[in-house]
């Protein structure tokens, strides 16, 4: 087993939160965010990979032939599905603050939503 997989998985998040963390644009930041959630594709593709097995697929295979794990495709493609809905729904809402406010910097819109709650 090698830890390269774990590593790119690390790398990708603290790219990630550092982006999220020094975003100064609402749609850099949600960038970002995919960013992070890509990471958790490659540590589950990672912890359900085998060297020297096949493709989960059985019908030309000998019994007890090593394969991938097919549960752990099937929550990354999930996660994926998820990740995109989720995108889709943050970029939606920043449609919606830059056609209120006219701007994407969280930080200038602050004042502007403690105003809105008095």
């Amino acid at each position: 087993m090698t830890v390269l997989p774990w590593l790119v998985a690390a790398w990708l998040f603290a790219i990630g939160i550092y982006g999220i963390v020094t975003s100064r644009n609402f749609i850099h930041l949600i960038g970002c965010l995919s960013v992070c959630q890509s990471s958790t594709y490659v540590l589950l593709l990672s912890i359900g990979y085998r060297w020297d097995a096949a493709a989960p697929v059985f019908y030309d295979r000998p019994v007890g032939t090593p394969a991938v794990d097919p549960v752990v495709q099937a929550l990354v493609l999930t996660d994926i599905v998820v990740g995109a809905t989720v995108t889709a729904l943050l970029l939606a809402m920043v449609i919606q603050v830059d056609r209120k406010y006219g701007m994407l910097d969280p930080q200038r819109l602050r004042p502007l939503l403690r105003q809105g709650r008095r």
